[in-house]
């Protein structure tokens, strides 16, 4: 992956699955596997701000009256 296109969350894990059993197949050279692996943490990073995002628009929950509230949810431990 070249350019810099903007790519949805499902078209960045597809590249990112495809670029990880690429790598896993250990026969790509040395300096290749460093570029295959710059792509993949750029595509992880992009997957990773999506999620973000989405948490954050799922901590935004509808009331009945059309009112959105942020809440934030913590884990249980």
């Amino acid at each position: 992956m070249t350019d810099k296109k903007e790519l949805s969350f499902e078209e960045a894990m597809s590249e990112l699955e495809r670029v990880v059993e690429q790598l896993e197949q250990g026969d790509v050279p040395l300096e290749k596997a460093i570029s295959m692996f710059q792509e993949g943490m750029a595509l992880s990073k992009q997957c990773h701000e999506k999620l973000e995002k989405v948490e954050k628009q799922m901590d935004q929950i509808l009331h009945e009256d059309g009112e959105m509230e942020l809440l934030s949810f913590q884990e249980d431990e």
